[in-house]
């Protein structure tokens, strides 16, 4: 195929806005599928994405369009929908000359929208945008348009208005792509140079690699490295993506596809790395390339400790498939033997959590998320803290560095009070306010990473009623007055419990999280004292109340020393109870200690 007949193009949107809908209906349209005998979400193939209306994972997939009796190659590079998969996202938009901007007639422009946004325009692609659900009854197609205009400049001869769902105006935007997305750049003469926008693990050929070809060619049987870490391979097949894969001989300049070399792991075949082959090599690699970072780190346990063998095996099942994620075993004495495990962030650990439940059949427990700490020590040394375990004595600490966020919150002007007041009690530090329009506000923050990953976002859409968006990038790391609050239990650490807060926070925070344990741990036949402890000084404490025999029930008269007697011999075997009792912990308190409120 020519490359003047080649449109390489991804979808830019916002969580629900109907990127898979639009996608289910331009495969309808190119005739891969028949229209109205398939399930929705077609490229959505996990019940988790389906389920939530977000895209977890990416996919591609190349369509034939006709126009003008020319036949036209669209290449739809999908993209993660969610702020934890910001990178993937990155490398997929890099591997495109255009995008659709997608936004919801109902809702307007969203936080995730315009970051995604920025991204495209970084990469030089064409943008389009798509005003989607003109069906429905409260969309605003009139606002959504000015605002467009307003905010990125696009004349409304470039601005398409669709109904995703019933299909209207999906053909008028499928001819308008054509016109408006240039085709590919790139030499077929040149050293090949290939871009992993994704890859993922089959159990009978190994790595599959999905590339995009920016120069040269690539052909069955060559041999290849990889940038990143200089291994090397021979192409074993090749070829583009359908709905299922399609080999040919040989990817070309432009072009779109699949590459199986005989690869191990996803980790080998990292997104954003370059491929060369070996013999008339490129001299640099493509831009933009980075290891994934994980942002939160949280404990996974098993519910049933027989089953420690079966998380071990299944964590390493899910690391074929997403090399972002990393576990190191770890134990506890209130849980047993389990994993440390680090994750993007809050919906990644969700994903990774469902999926051991029904993939693997594996019940687990969590401990309280965390992030990464840089300890500053006495002695000069520095120390990474990814578990609160870890953390070194109170007295042995010179400073504590904390991971800080670039925020920016989207929201209609009649809640900014509620946001403000909401992002100050999360430590929030203000840059920016602009207007976006009459109605909706942009508001900058600096902010925590650790007062973020909890309830944050939850919080957020509760005070804006559901209106306000975010996103979110890294900054850099503060020193800051960040304190471990230990969790006692009748006098003993759990130290699953523990956690790492602002020093100002440390009392609200264990206060609530003794509060919980209080209605969760069964009473025992003497008072229990939970307390969160920075060190050895105790912030806060819930008491849980003994079981009282009335052992003074049979006295029916007589002397009062009598029943002195027996309330002195009760309280003599309590006493005796609790020095050597211990209180037994159900998984359902490790669970609450997650839900406790953290403002």
């Amino acid at each position: 195929m020519q490359k003047e007949r080649i449109r390489n193009f991804c979808i830019i949107a916002h969580i629900d806005h109907g990127k898979s809908t639009l996608a289910d209906r331009m495969l309808e349209l190119t005739h891969i599928v028949e229209a109205g005998k398939n399930i929705d979400q077609i490229l959505d193939d996990m019940d988790l994405e389906r389920e939530r209306g977000i895209t977890i994972k990416s996919h591609a997939i190349r369509m034939e369009y006709e126009l003008h009796n020319k036949k036209y190659i669209l290449n739809l590079i999908d993209t993660p929908g969610h702020v934890d998969f910001s990178y993937e996202v990155s490398r997929s938009l890099a591997s495109c000359d255009g995008a659709l901007l997608l936004i919801d007639a109902s809702q307007g422009i969203e936080a995730q929208t315009m970051s995604n946004l920025y991204l495209a325009l970084e990469n030089d692609l064409e943008i389009i945008p798509v005003i989607n659900k003109i069906d429905l009854p409260k969309s605003d197609v009139e606002g959504t348009e000015f605002d467009i205009k307003e905010n990125i400049g696009i004349p409304s001869e470039q601005i398409f208005r669709i109904s995703a769902k019933t299909g209207e105006g999906v053909e008028e935007m499928l001819a308008g792509m054509i016109d408006f997305i240039p085709p590919p750049k790139g030499d077929i003469l040149q050293p090949a140079k290939a871009l992993i926008f994704d890859s993922y693990f089959d159990t009978y050929r190994g790595v599959i690699v999905l590339v995009r070809m920016f120069e040269g060619k690539l052909e069955k049987g060559d041999d290849i490295k990889l940038f990143s870490n200089n291994k090397k391979y021979t192409i074993e097949d090749i070829g583009y993506l359908g709905l299922k894969k399609v080999s040919t001989k040989k990817l070309t300049a432009g072009e779109v596809g699949y590459i199986i070399a005989n690869i191990k792991e996803v980790a080998d075949a990292r997104v954003g790395d370059t491929i060369t082959t070996i013999k008339n090599a490129c001299e640099k690699a493509l831009p933009g390339f980075a290891e994934p970072k994980p942002m939160v780190y949280s404990g996974l346990f098993p519910l049933d400790k027989d089953d420690y063998a079966n998380l071990r095996d299944s964590l390493a099942k899910l690391k074929l498939n997403d090399a972002a994620l990393t576990f190191e075993p770890e134990s506890s004495l209130a849980l047993g033997f389990g994993f440390r495990c680090g994750f993007l962030g809050m919906l990644h650990l969700e994903i990774v959590k469902e999926r051991l439940l029904r993939e693997y059949d594996v019940p687990i427990i969590t401990t309280t998320p965390s992030v990464r700490f840089n300890i500053n020590r006495v002695d000069g040394s520095k120390q990474i803290v990814y578990n609160p375990v870890d953390m070194p004595d109170p007295l042995e600490i010179e400073s504590i560095e904390e991971p800080i966020m670039d925020v920016e919150i989207i929201v209609p002007s009649d809640y900014l009070g509620n946001i403000l007041q909401l992002v100050q009690e999360r430590r929030g530090i203000q840059k920016d306010l602009q207007y976006i329009d009459e109605k909706r506000l942009s508001v900058h923050y600096e902010m925590p990473l650790i007062e973020i990953i909890f309830d944050f976002y939850d919080k957020l859409k509760s005070v804006s009623r559901g209106y306000a968006s975010m996103d979110y990038n890294f900054k850099e790391y503060r020193i800051s007055d960040v304190v471990k609050v230990d969790i006692l239990v009748n006098s003993e650490k759990v130290d699953a419990m523990s956690f790492i807060c602002h020093e100002d926070k440390a009392f609200r925070w264990g206060k609530s999280v003794t509060e919980k344990l209080k209605d969760v741990i069964p009473r025992q036949m003497y008072k229990v004292a939970l307390q969160a402890a920075i060190g050895g000084k105790i912030v806060a404490r819930s008491t849980i109340s003994a079981l009282r025999k009335n052992v003074t029930a049979k006295c029916y008269g007589g002397d009062i020393t009598r029943k002195r007697k027996l309330l002195e011999k009760q309280k003599e075997g309590k006493k005796r109870m609790k020095e050597i009792g211990s209180v037994n912990i159900p998984h359902e308190a490790f669970l609450e200690v997650l839900k406790a409120d953290r403002d």
